[in-house]
């Protein structure tokens, strides 16, 4: 079984589907990186796909495309996404095994790069 980047809730997924249907333009999936800010380092970005880049990562998940920006994929290895909603709000959310703390507003949060040995030995031993 091939390894995924990340991964996707059933949310995550019924909720992508519906902003692609939704969409004005023709979109083929979603594209998920990371940008420097925030007081905790970076933020989650996502962008409509409409061609996909080139050297960006692809995952397929419950139907859905999201190509990864291969800056972030180191940072995003082992990560969910999850789409949550309650009555104050609604929205994406990543648990992120690389994610080593968190501002208190939740709008950033601080990454380390994967650790591919330890990924690998859980692999083997799975």
């Amino acid at each position: 079984m091939a390894f995924k980047i990340m991964s996707l809730t059933d949310a995550a997924a019924e909720r992508i589907t519906e902003i692609i249907e939704d969409s004005e333009k023709p979109v083929i999936g979603l594209r998920v990186g990371i940008k420097n800010a925030g007081c905790a380092g970076v933020s989650y970005t996502m962008d409509y796909v409409t061609e996909p880049m080139k050297g960006d990562d692809h995952v397929t998940d419950r139907g859905v495309n999201v190509w990864i920006d291969p800056k972030a994929t180191m940072y995003l290895l082992g990560t969910v996404m999850d789409f949550e909603h309650s009555r104050m709000s609604s929205g994406f959310t990543f648990t992120n095994p690389n994610q080593t703390g968190a501002c208190g507003c939740g709008e950033s949060v601080t990454l380390k790069a994967a650790d591919l040995k330890a990924i690998a030995e859980a692999r083997a031993t799975a």
